[in-house]
């Protein structure tokens, strides 16, 4: 007998929700840890902080690179067990890292293998999640957004505790145990299913209708659908967001990655540095749900991707204190601004994209956005670590980060009034009835998205 379909915004998304963000804290918040390993990595094997980098750059990279693949076996399987497979894929690449001789096995085993898995975990609960709610959609990103919070306040704290008891190779291995919960969370995710247009609920999301000419035209056509090519070609505002998130990813990561071993160089001990992340995710614990409940209000609804710009602007300007002074209360200062910014990234950062694209192209609209980040990703640590070997200054790599952040927040902001006002001068000439020099922007007028969504959700059903 087929599987119950769940109902869209009832009880059990409220299950899902919970699964979301436990799967959120395991996976988004994990390299955000990986700087309480860096001295001990670079000791054991020998290694500049150029090669160090390498291992979180890896994961963070494959972490975004997942997504078209990700994009593929959720519309093939199905979050349920897109989610689980990642879980496992996890576990395994974890494991095996506590077993690593050579800085290029630690790649391999931590940073590919088990950056997939958390790609495929935490990207499939984020589509689950968008099919879940639909009314209520900004307070539930911004609530299952909580997890990445709980982790970065825990992962680091585990980690060092780990770390003095276990050592880094103990350490991976107990993460690799962790990771298998994603199986679980991925468990939870049953099959959804709207009151809208039942008869779809059997069918999987349509791919384009193109001729066939062969496999590799066949290949080509499903790689465009599940790299969104056709949204990237009429969408402007989805161009933008991709645009200024790639930029922003470029800055966005390294103070994750290097707070810790700056405190650490100035001589604060290796708790207390540990803790400055722990500071950023905690505060996160408690603004998240207030600006989801905020941000999720009709009022803000044309307003968020602004917000989202004005956050990412917070962010790389929060990054400037910094350099000024490496003493712990400067730098618990530090932690606060820059967590009302990471919160206003966080809660803002799917829901903005769920705002420009119909939720049925999310999951490719998602996997194109991922394997440019991971292209930035990749090479944003690495390229930190090389001007730090380069001038032995911690603050310049604070003054990369700003400037890519700064830069991304004028672009956005920037790009989509630009947009915005062209679209109110088409809705203008179209209301003289000069229809001729009327442009649509899509992707920009958000008043008619819920009218849309009621059939791309429909179409999108059993993805899940």
């Amino acid at each position: 007998m087929p599987q119950a379909l769940e109902r869209a915004d009832g009880r059990w998304a409220w299950v899902v929700l919970l699964a979301s963000l436990v799967t959120q804290a395991l996976t988004l918040a994990f390299p955000m840890c990986i700087g309480v390993f860096f001295t001990e990595l670079q000791h054991d094997f020998q290694a500049s902080n150029s090669e160090t980098s390498w291992l979180p750059s890896i994961m963070g990279s494959m972490l975004h690179a997942g997504g078209p693949l990700c994009s593929i076996l959720v519309g093939r399987f199905g979050c349920r067990v897109t989610m689980m497979l990642g879980g496992m894929l996890s576990s395994l690449g974890m494991v095996a890292s506590s077993f690593s001789r050579t800085l290029v096995q630690l790649f391999l085993t931590a940073g590919l293998i088990t950056g997939l898995g958390m790609s495929f975990s935490f990207q499939g609960c984020v589509t689950a999640l968008g099919l879940y709610f639909v009314r209520r959609r900004p307070l539930a990103n911004a609530l299952a957004s909580i997890g990445i919070s709980i982790g970065v306040t825990l992962w680091p704290l585990l980690a060092r505790y780990l770390l003095e008891e276990l050592g880094w190779r103990g350490a991976f291995l107990v993460f690799g145990g962790a990771f298998l919960h994603c199986c679980i969370c991925g468990a939870i995710m049953r099959p959804v299913a709207t009151s809208e247009a039942p008869e779809t609920r059997d069918h999987l999301p349509p791919l384009p209708k193109t001729p066939s000419h062969g496999c590799l035209a066949t290949c080509g056509s499903t790689l465009r659908y599940h790299l969104a090519c056709d949204i990237l070609r009429h969408n402007l505002g989805y161009c933008v967001y991709t645009v200024g998130v790639t930029v922003m990813v470029l800055g966005y990561s390294l103070p994750h990655i290097f707070l810790v071993p700056y405190a650490m160089r100035y001589g604060m001990e290796e708790y207390w540095a540990a803790l400055l992340m722990s500071i950023v995710g905690f505060c996160n614990i408690f603004l998240r749900p207030i600006a989801g409940l905020l941000v999720g209000r009709k009022c803000f609804a044309d307003y968020r991707k602004y917000l989202f710009s004005l956050a990412i602007l917070l962010n790389g300007l929060t990054n400037l204190i910094c350099p000024v002074s490496a003493e712990f209360w400067v730098l618990v200062g530090y932690c606060l601004v820059y967590s009302v910014s990471m919160c206003g990234i966080g809660i803002l950062l799917f829901q903005v994209l769920m705002d420009i694209v119909p939720m049925d192209r999310f999951p490719s609209a998602l996997g194109l956005v991922s394997v440019l980040c991971s292209l930035t990703s990749l090479i944003s640590p690495p390229l930190a670590g090389l001007v730090l070997d380069s001038t032995d200054n911690f603050s310049y790599v604070f003054y990369m980060s700003s400037f890519f952040l700064i830069t991304s927040a004028f672009f956005m902001g920037g790009s989509f009034y630009s947009l915005q006002k062209r679209e109110r001068k088409g809705q203008q000439d179209k209301a003289k009835g000069d229809t001729s020099e009327t442009v649509p922007v899509p992707g920009l007028i958000l008043e008619d998205r819920p009218k849309r969504e009621l059939c791309t959700e429909s179409m999108y059903v059993t993805s899940v």
